[in-house]
C-alpha cells in the first residue's frame, strides 16, 4: 500500500492531527494558537457563495461540438470553419425559479447554457428550453422575475402575482401557452431541446450579415411529466435530473443534440408580419427552414461540480468573430446583465477560474488588481500596464472588426403596445394541439391558477379569448372544475411544438 500524501495547511506546512483541538491541559480551555482549528471553521463559514438570481437549480456536463455541415457562407466564425472540426463545450442547464435546493421537476421553463472553448476565445450560446421568452423589452425583466419568486409578506410563491403579470404583459401568452403545455415538465435536461431564443447574427469573410436562430434538437426524443407524476417523483427525489444526467453519462450513454440554424439575409428584416428581433416570436420554419450544423456530444461529469458547474459563467456577451448580436431588445440588456451578476456572484476576475478561462485562446488584457487577483496579465513586461504604450503590449486587431449593422428603425423607446401579432403565433401553436393535448393544459392553468383571485382570472381569461375563444373557454372550464379528469400516462412526443 503506497504511503498517503501529508495533509497541510493552505501554507503548505505539515499538519500534526486532524482530530483534536489544542487544550490547556487535558480538561483545559481550547487555545486561541491552534490556527489550523480556526482555519477550518472560518473555511467552513465561508464554502457557499451567493446562488443565481435567476436559474439557481442547475446541472452540468462537459462534452464536443463537432461540425458536420458546411455554413461558412454565413460565418467566418473559426469553430465552424471545416466540417469534422471539434470544439470543447461545457454546459449547465437549470429551472428558471426555483432556488438552489428547490426540486428539479417542476414546471417551469429550463435554461440550456454552452460554452465553446473556440481557438478564438469562448462563445458562450446562453438561452432556454423554449424558442420564445415572456417579455420583449428588459424594463420588464426585473418585474417578471419578482413574480417568479417570493412573495416579501408571505414568503410564498405566488400564483396571484405571477398571472397578474402576465395578464398585464399580453405578449407573454406565447411563452405561457408551452409553459402549461405537455412540454412544461420535461423529463431530463436530455428530453428537450435547446434555443438560443433570440434572433442572433451571424457575418461571413466577406462582410455579409445573416440573422440566425439557434436550435439545439435532442436525439433522445421529447419526454415530459404530468403534474401527477411531477409530484409523485418529487415527493421521492428533488435531484431527478442530477441524478439522471450524471448517471447517464457514467454509464457512457452520452445525450447528443444537433444543431440547426434558421437564416435570415440581412436586408429581409421588416418585411415580416411580425418583427423577427422580439423575442416572444418564432420565425415560421417554412420562411426560414432549419440548416443542420452539427453534433453536440455531452460525455464528461465534472470532476469537481462546485469548480466547473457552480462557477460556470455565462453571458450573450460572450462572443468571437463571426457572431454578434441583433437589436432584440432584451438580448442587448443580457450582454450587460449577465456579466455583472457574474462580477457580483463569483468576484472581479470571475472570467479567470478554470470553468470561465478561455481554454484555446490566448487571454490580453489590461484589467488590473481587485479582489482575488490570483493571475498576471503582464506579457512579460510589467511596464505595459496601460493602452497604447511604447512596449510592445496587447492591441486591437481591426481585421476582426465586424460589419455594420445596417438597420432601418426609429428611437421610440415606448413603441411597446400589444398588438394582434401578439396573438397570431400563439393561436397557431394552440391548433396544432390534439383534443388530450388540450385537456391537459387545461388541467395543468386550473392548477397553477388555483390560488388566483376572480379579478386576475378574468383579466387572464381575457388574453386567452384573443388567442383563441375555445381557449378561453376551456381554461375557464378546467378552473370551475379543478377535478377535472387529467391523463398521467407518461407523455413521449418526439414533434418539437413548432414543428407540428
Amino acid at each position: 500500500m503506497s504511503k498517503k500524501p501529508t495533509l497541510t495547511t493552505s501554507a503548505g506546512a505539515p499538519v500534526p492531527t486532524n482530530e483534536t483541538t489544542l487544550t490547556a491541559g487535558e480538561h483545559g480551555p481550547s487555545l486561541l494558537q491552534d490556527y489550523q482549528l480556526l482555519e477550518k471553521l472560518a473555511h467552513q463559514n465561508r464554502e457557499r457563495i451567493p446562488e443565481r438570481a435567476v436559474h439557481a437549480k442547475g446541472w452540468g456536463a462537459q462534452g464536443k461540438f463537432t461540425v458536420t455541415h458546411d455554413i461558412t457562407q454565413y460565418t467566418c466564425a473559426d469553430m465552424f470553419s471545416e466540417i469534422g472540426k471539434e470544439t470543447e463545450v461545457l454546459s449547465r442547464w437549470s429551472t428558471v425559479a426555483g432556488e438552489s435546493g428547490a426540486a428539479d421537476t417542476e414546471r417551469d421553463v429550463r435554461g440550456f447554457s454552452l460554452k465553446f472553448y473556440t481557438e478564438q476565445g469562448n462563445w458562450d450560446m446562453v438561452g432556454n428550453n423554449t424558442p420564445v421568452f415572456f417579455v420583449r423589452d428588459a424594463y420588464k425583466f426585473p418585474d417578471f422575475i419578482r413574480t417568479q419568486k417570493r412573495h416579501p409578506k408571505t414568503n410564498l410563491r405566488s400564483p396571484e402575482a405571477m398571472f397578474d403579470f402576465w395578464a398585464a404583459q399580453p405578449e407573454s401568452v406565447h411563452q405561457v401557452t408551452i409553459l402549461m403545455s405537455d412540454r412544461g415538465i420535461p423529463t431530463s435536461p436530455m428530453h428537450m431541446n435547446g434555443y438560443g431564443s433570440h434572433t442572433f447574427s451571424m457575418y461571413n469573410d466577406k462582410g455579409e450579415r445573416f440573422w440566425v436562430k439557434f436550435h439545439f434538437k435532442t436525439q433522445q426524443g421529447h419526454k415530459h411529466y404530468t403534474n401527477e407524476e411531477s409530484e409523485a417523483l418529487i415527493g421521492k427525489t428533488r435531484e431527478a435530473y442530477q441524478e439522471t444526467l450524471y448517471n447517464a453519462i457514467d454509464e457512457g450513454s452520452f445525450p447528443k443534440w444537433t444543431l440547426f440554424i434558421q437564416v435570415m439575409p440581412e436586408t429581409e428584416a421588416g418585411k415580416q408580419n411580425y418583427n423577427p428581433f422580439d423575442v416572444t416570436k418564432v420565425w415560421p420554419h417554412d420562411d426560414y427552414p432549419l440548416i443542420e450544423v452539427g453534433e453536440l456530444e455531452m460525455n464528461k461529469n465534472p470532476d469537481n461540480y462546485f469548480q466547473m458547474v457552480e462557477n460556470a459563467a455565462y453571458s450573450p456577451s460572450n462572443i468571437v468573430p463571426g457572431i454578434s448580436f441583433s437589436p432584440d431588445k432584451m438580448l442587448q440588456a443580457r450582454i450587460f446583465s449577465y456579466a455583472d451578476a457574474h462580477r457580483y456572484r463569483l468576484g472581479t476576475h470571475y472570467e479567470a477560474l478554470p470553468a470561465n478561462a478561455p481554454k484555446n485562446a490566448k487571454v490580453n488584457h489590461y484589467h488590473k488588481d481587485g479582489s482575488m487577483r490570483f493571475f498576471t496579465n503582464d506579457f512579460d513586461n510589467a511596464d505595459a500596464y496601460y493602452e497604447p504604450n511604447q512596449h510592445n503590449g496587447p492591441v486591437a486587431d481591426e481585421s476582426v472588426k465586424e460589419p455594420p449593422l445596417r438597420i432601418n428603425g426609429d428611437a421610440d423607446r415606448y413603441k411597446q403596445e400589444t398588438e394582434e401579432a401578439d396573438f397570431v403565433q400563439p393561436r397557431a401553436l394552440f391548433e396544432m394541439f390534439s383534443s388530450e393535448q388540450k385537456q391537459r393544459m387545461y388541467a395543468n392553468y386550473a392548477a397553477a391558477m388555483g390560488p388566483c383571485s376572480d379579478e386576475v382570472k378574468e383579466r387572464w381569461y381575457a388574453v386567452l379569448k384573443r388567442v383563441h375563444p375555445e381557449y378561453e373557454a376551456g381554461v375557464r372550464k378546467a378552473n370551475e372544475k379543478l377535478d377535472t379528469d387529467v391523463n398521467t400516462v407518461p407523455i413521449t412526443d418526439n414533434t418539437p411544438l413548432e414543428d407540428k
